[in-house]
């Protein structure tokens, strides 16, 4: 007999042992956007526990829309391998660039973050960081209806070894960090494709003991240029920051 009761006990249970399982984490990142996904995939294939979370119902952050909602993106030739990483289907275009489908590319990054082992929490806002003796130490979250019409409502905290900000133009994170004088945001620039792609990746790195930025909130934090709907820096920015994080964790 198929009893209303046994479906909720199955779904409570299911999220609620994931949940307590992340409650102490090697990698907490913010925002399932590109570069956070392809952080997890690479953090997780690599042994480290991690889960992401995302204040949105959906995830993949700017991938969806491609361009004005065209859906379609471009990565040039120096990401191709991340793309061939995934198996994701592209075709070819011009010198050095080539185009993907926006809505293959998310949902196949999706599955195989999740597959490697990503946890993902969507509708999870992180309203703040844990800060111990000079150092990000873990994340204070809270549901995001809670918080998108102002009920006062404790939140819980993860604890983790680092937290990767990847929460795009606005580096949401770090200004948790900025409110408190610790450090500074001075914003994206104006759009430069070729600038924005080369920056994201130099300016991807820890920019806090225990906090690093990726994608367009290493661009934030660096004050460096926006890129538009290129990809290719904000996957090259994902791999860079897990490779860098998991050899500070062995």
């Amino acid at each position: 007999m198929l009893r209303e009761m046994e479906i909720s006990r199955a779904i409570i249970e299911a999220y609620t042992g994931e949940l307590l399982e992340s409650l102490s984490l090697d990698v907490a990142i913010v925002g399932a956007g590109p570069s956070g996904m392809v952080a997890g995939y690479y953090l997780a294939k690599n042994g480290a526990k991690v889960a992401i979370f995302e204040k949105k119902l959906s995830i993949g952050g700017g991938i969806w829309g491609g361009a004005m909602g065209f859906n379609k993106i471009v990565v040039q030739e120096e990401a191709r391998e991340i793309l061939d990483e995934f198996g994701i289907t592209y075709k070819p275009f011009g010198k050095g660039l080539y185009v993907a489908d926006a809505i293959e590319t998310a949902t196949t990054i999706a599955s195989k973050a999740v597959k490697a082992g990503v946890k993902i929490f969507n509708m999870v806002e992180v309203e703040d960081l844990v800060v111990k003796n000079d150092r990000v130490a873990g994340i204070v979250i809270n549901w995001t209806p809670v918080l998108m019409t102002g009920l006062h409502v404790d939140p819980l905290t993860v604890e983790a070894k680092f937290v990767i900000d990847s929460t795009g133009h606005g580096a949401q994170i770090s200004q948790h960090l900025v409110k408190r004088g610790l450090i500074e945001v001075p914003g994206e620039g104006p759009m430069w494709a070729e600038k924005g792609e080369e920056l994201t990746v130099e300016h991807t790195r820890e920019i806090f003991l225990g906090l690093y930025v990726t994608g367009m909130a290493a661009n934030a934090i660096a004050g460096a240029p926006r890129m538009g709907p290129i990809f290719g820096g904000m996957f090259l920015s994902g791999r860079k920051a897990a490779f860098e994080i998991l050899e500070k964790l062995r």
